[in-house]
């Protein structure tokens, strides 16, 4: 069984979430379209967005590192973190006074996650290349 879905389904729960909070913000303020220049849509809106640019690439590469054999726990590691770093992100960005600690956390471990990806996917690349 692959554990990769587990973190994607997970993922997928949190986004629809942040559509619902778009959807219900556009509500509040009557914007059909865009943001209106309103404060409260503009994070909503921005948040939601940064999840949808960040989180494919980041499951596509624990993916990636999962069918390479990477160790179940690294990819755990890595999905737990995604996980975290998002909902963190995402809670911080939404406040009205946002707290940029948390946004930095988010964002840095985001960049963490996708680091240990790539370099384990490089690394991984380079040894079967070496020992062919």
């Amino acid at each position: 069984m692959h554990i990769t879905p587990i973190y994607a389904a997970l993922l997928s729960l949190v986004f629809i979430l942040l559509s619902i909070k778009v959807i219900k913000t556009r509500r509040m303020a009557k914007v059909a379209i865009g943001d209106g220049r309103n404060a409260q849509l503009q994070r909503a809106i921005a948040v939601h967005n940064n999840f949808a640019q960040y989180v494919p690439l980041s499951l596509l590469l624990i993916y990636f590192c999962e069918l390479d054999h990477a160790p179940q726990l690294l990819i755990h590691a890595l999905g737990v973190s995604l996980l975290i770093s998002r909902l963190v992100h995402a809670y911080g960005v939404s406040q009205q006074i946002e707290n940029f600690r948390l946004r930095v956390f988010g964002m840095v471990t985001n960049f963490t996650v996708l680091g240990i990806a790539v370099l384990f996917l490089l690394s991984h690349a380079v040894l079967i290349v070496a020992h062919a």
